[in-house]
């Protein structure tokens, strides 16, 4: 019998968003149960949210750390290929959102330690060499589904849409019946959007 040809499909997130996170997570699930193979790219909160008024001291000063981590991911990718994107992710988001680690440097190092890669990375969060690669895959992104959303974005069968956002993490079948219905809602031409008001926090179980 020959084996299913994996869909392949596309995922933006910032590592800051802790709903991106919950959605990685239940790709990974995906994963696991039915034949997907997920690429990573960055996407920058503070790149989609730096021209906007309105928002709050608080959340700016959000933003701007936020270009740290997402910096690092950029430098990693561009020196060591997109394969080091999910084990730094992975790393990353385990600190910053189950653990509730600080987002500076000693967590960045230590994420940068389990991933493999050299300390020397965390030298990007506070540098703006790779500001332009960020923006470029933030834009790649972000220009797939318009400006009024957020991360994550993905990419299946060639539509494009942000979310889906849950909490908790989807597992197992759960995880492939979610899937199933991304699926078929791609198929749907014209198909834009469905959504109701979140009345449940993150939850990284």
């Amino acid at each position: 019998m020959t084996q299913q040809e994996p869909t392949r499909v596309d995922f933006w997130f910032d590592p800051a968003c802790p709903w991106a996170w919950i959605t990685s997570r239940w790709m990974l699930e995906v994963e696991k149960v039915r034949p997907v193979a997920t690429v990573w790219h960055i996407m920058s909160l503070a790149v989609l949210n730096e021209n906007k008024e309105g928002l709050s001291d608080r959340y700016r000063e959000g933003l701007r750390a936020a270009w740290g981590p997402v910096r690092v991911l950029a430098a990693a990718e561009q020196t060591h290929g997109q394969e080091a994107l999910l084990p730094l992710y992975t790393a990353l988001g385990t600190r910053f959102h189950n653990d509730k680690a600080p987002r500076d440097r000693e967590t960045v190092t230590a994420a940068l330690a389990e991933a493999g890669l050299p300390a020397s990375l965390a030298d990007a969060m506070d540098s703006t060499e790779y500001d332009d690669a960020v923006r470029a895959s933030h834009a790649e992104g972000i220009e797939r589904v318009g400006y009024d959303v957020g991360t994550p974005i993905i990419t299946v069968n060639e539509m494009s849409v942000f979310g889906p956002v849950v909490s908790p993490i989807p597992r197992g079948e759960t995880a492939g019946r979610l899937w199933d219905g991304v699926v078929l809602l791609s198929g749907i031409d014209g198909f834009f959007e469905l959504k109701r008001s979140r009345t449940r926090e993150p939850l990284f179980d």
